[in-house]
C-alpha cells in the first residue's frame, strides 16, 4: 500500500510530520531523512535531519523493513528496542511508502507497545510461577500415594508419617489457591475505592487476639499502641483485616523466636505522602532484617527473600502482593524499612476520610 500525498515542498512535509503524535521519520528517495518530529528526536536521541537513515536507526530489523519499502513502497512492520532511563522500551514500527509530487518517500512511525509487552511477560511469569508452586506439592502427593499403595501399605508408622506430610502439602496447595483467588478479587475491585466506616482500633485488637496463640507458640509478644479515641476510616473491613493479618503473620514467621512484635496506630493527622489527613499503622519485628536490595521487590508476586525458609513456614509468596493491591485500592501507601540484624518495619498510610 502506498500513501499518496499531494505536497511538493519539504517544509510542508515537516509541518505535517510535526503534527503527528507518534514519533515519525520521513525518509526521501536519496535515503536521507527529510523530516522528523520532536517525539522521534527524543526517541532516537538526536535531530537527524539530512543524515542517512542507516546512521540513525541502526537496528537491523527496522533497517531491513525500510530498505525493502524504499524499493517497492509496500507497507511493513518491525520492532524497535529503546530505553527510557533504566527502563527498556519496545516499539512497533510501521514503515509505509509515501508518493508525493516531489517523488517517492518512506514514512516510519513508532508506536510504544511497552505496556502490552510487559503485561504479556507478567502473564507468562505468573503462569510459570503458579505451575512451579503447584508442581512441588503435587509431585510429593503422587509419590506418597504410590508409596502408600505399595511398600508402606502394611507399615502403620510410615503410613502416619506420609499422611501427615500429604496433609501439609495439600494445605499448602489450598493456601496457594486461596491467595490466588484473593489477589484476583482485589485486582478486580482496585479501581473502586471503599467507603464503609472501619474502626481500625477495634480491628487491630481483634487481630492481636486472633494471632496470640500463634505468637505464644513462637515465643513472641505483641506490644500494641493505640490512640485513646477510636480511629475510624473509610475502607473495606474484610480487606483491611487481611492486610493486618498478613503483616502480623509475617512478623511472627520471619521476626524470630522469643522477640516482640510492635503495632502502633496513629491518630488522624496530615500525611504529606497522600496529601490529605491520614492514619499511620506500623508493624515492626525485631528479627534478622532484610538486605536493602530485596526491599523494592518484596511486593512482587512469588518473590521470596529466602525461598526455602518461606516454603518451610507455609508462605506462598503472594501475601505482600495482596497487601499492596489492597492498600492501593484504599488510595494509601506502603513503606518498608529494614536493617540487617535489627528487624523490619512495615508502615501503612491510609486516608482518614
Amino acid at each position: 500500500m502506498i500513501l499518496k500525498v499531494g505536497v511538493s515542498m519539504p517544509t510542508s512535509f515537516s509541518s505535517l510530520i510535526y503534527a503527528f503524535p507518534l514519533p515519525s521519520v520521513l525518509i526521501g528517495e536519496s535515503e536521507k531523512i527529510e523530516a522528523l518530529n520532536p517525539p522521534a528526536t527524543a526517541l532516537l536521541g538526536l535531530d537527524a535531519t539530512g543524515r542517512h537513515y542507516i546512521t540513525v536507526i541502526r537496528q537491523p530489523a527496522v533497517l531491513d523493513a525500510v530498505e525493502q519499502t524504499l524499493k517497492d513502497g509496500m507497507a511493513r512492520n518491525a520492532r524497535f528496542l529503546g530505553s527510557e532511563g533504566l527502563r527498556d522500551t519496545t516499539w512497533r514500527v510501521n514503515v509505509c511508502g509515501v508518493e508525493s509530487i516531489s517523488g517517492p518517500m518512506t514514512l516510519v512511525t513508532f508506536e510504544d507497545v511497552t505496556a502490552v509487552e510487559e503485561a504479556g511477560q507478567m502473564r507468562r511469569d505468573f503462569v510459570a510461577n503458579v505451575s512451579h508452586e503447584l508442581r512441588t506439592p503435587l509431585t510429593a502427593l503422587l509419590g506418597f500415594v504410590e508409596t502408600l499403595r505399595g511398600a508402606a501399605r502394611e507399615d502403620p508408622v510410615a503410613r502416619d508419617r506420609f499422611l501427615a506430610i500429604m496433609e501439609r502439602e495439600a494445605a499448602r496447595m489450598a493456601q496457594l489457591v486461596d491467595d490466588l483467588l484473593s489477589l484476583s478479587r482485589v485486582e478486580a475491585e482496585e479501581r473502586v475505592r471503599p467507603t464503609a466506616p472501619v474502626d481500625l482500633s477495634a480491628l487491630l485488637e481483634t487481630a492481636v487476639q486472633a494471632f496470640s496463640p500463634m505468637a505464644t507458640q513462637n515465643g513472641n509478644t505483641f506490644r500494641l499502641d493505640l490512640p485513646p479515641d477510636p480511629v475510624v476510616i473509610p475502607g473495606d473491613v474484610r480487606q483491611l483485616q487481611q492486610v493486618v493479618s498478613n503483616l502480623l503473620e509475617n512478623a511472627i514467621k520471619y521476626g524470630g523466636r522469643d522477640k516482640p512484635v510492635d503495632l502502633v496506630l496513629s491518630a488522624p493527622m496530615l500525611e504529606p505522602t497522600i496529601r490529605t489527613e491520614g492514619v499511620h499503622l506500623t508493624v515492626t519485628d525485631h528479627g534478622d532484617g532484610i538486605a536493602g536490595h530485596h526491599i523494592p521487590r518484596l511486593t512482587e508476586r512469588f518473590y521470596r527473600v529466602d525461598s526455602h525458609r518461606s516454603r518451610e513456614v507455609g508462605g506462598t509468596g503472594l501475601g505482600l502482593a495482596i497487601v499492596k493491591h489492597i492498600i492501593n485500592r484504599h488510595r494509601g501507601r506502603l513503606r518498608i524499612e529494614s536493617s540487617v540484624g535489627k528487624g523490619t518495619r512495615f508502615s501503612v498510610i491510609l486516608p482518614a476520610r
